[in-house]
């Protein structure tokens, strides 16, 4: 069976033991690690993968073909994407509004940190941000650095270490989204093709993440070998902050963020139409 996910400490975390054999009665995966720009495309370029990572944000351009499973994904509170720019914290204050007609990065146009930046920058940057460029997530916080960006939009591990480069927030989006919606924020989404078993996919990611959970250090060394932030700590901390209760299970708190992110980007055609009822099971 084929599997892609990203090599970010989350995920191979979460799917260690699925992948290795430590998990009963589930076939032998095959495994294609990407990050999340390749992964939001992968299913429709390759028409091989039978489950993979993507960004929620991706789901309206996945279905039908697959279906979301309802845990395996990154979902939770204060582990939102960050805007970031050049300059310590302790310089000027950060102005949404600098951001208008300039040139930012962003780690995919088809992930949740871009349609949360872009539902944010709608309410508070007047008259629109410039150019967007796509880059892979660890080039952009050195673009910023360097000036050959104006602003960055980092997920993951960046959100420890975006300091490093002398580098400020000009908004945390997670911290937006949970206070202007309450719910917590949706980021990765686990989807498998809908010819499969999808029920017992589930009980085996939910094995695997329970599996993780209960012997954490069986999967040191997978986990640093795939690292692209190689310090022990950062990978436990990114670990302790997206992998948690929605990992487990969606539950309807997660299910009400998946729907509610998609049904604004919906109204800002930002993403197809798309009937939000068949996200559930």
């Amino acid at each position: 069976m084929k599997i892609a996910y990203s090599p970010c400490p989350n995920d191979t975390f979460v799917f260690h033991a699925l992948v290795h054999g430590f998990i009963p009665d589930t076939p032998k995966f095959e495994v294609t690690y990407a990050d999340i720009d390749v992964t939001n495309h992968l299913a429709a370029s390759s028409g091989e993968l039978d489950i993979l990572k993507i960004s929620y944000a991706a789901l309206p351009w996945m279905l039908p073909e697959y279906k979301l499973i309802p845990c395996g994904g990154a979902l939770g509170r204060g582990c939102g994407p960050l805007v970031l720019r050049a300059g310590a914290e302790d310089s000027a204050p950060a102005d949404a509004a600098a951001l208008s007609g300039k040139r930012i990065a962003v780690p995919s146009e088809r992930s949740t940190a871009y349609l949360l930046f872009r539902l944010w920058a709608a309410r508070h940057v007047p008259g629109g941000v410039g150019e967007i460029l796509v880059m892979p997530f660890h080039e952009i916080m050195p673009a910023v650095r360097d000036g050959r960006i104006d602003a960055g939009l980092v997920i993951h591990e960046a959100r420890f270490t975006y300091r490093n480069y002398g580098l400020s927030q000009v908004v945390d989006l997670g911290s937006w989204w949970e206070g202007d919606t309450g719910l917590p924020i949706p980021l990765g989404a686990i989807v498998a093709r809908r010819s499969l078993d999808l029920e017992r996919i589930r009980e085996w990611i939910q094995a695997s993440v329970a599996y993780a959970w209960k012997q954490p250090e069986a999967s040191r060394s997978y986990v640093m070998e795939h690292a692209q932030e190689m310090d022990p700590q950062v990978a436990r901390a990114h670990i302790e902050l997206y992998v948690n209760e929605f990992t487990a299970e969606l539950g309807n708190d997660g299910f009400a963020a998946v729907t509610t992110l998609l049904e604004r980007a919906i109204g800002e055609g930002l993403v197809p139409a798309m009937n939000l009822a068949d996200l559930r099971p």
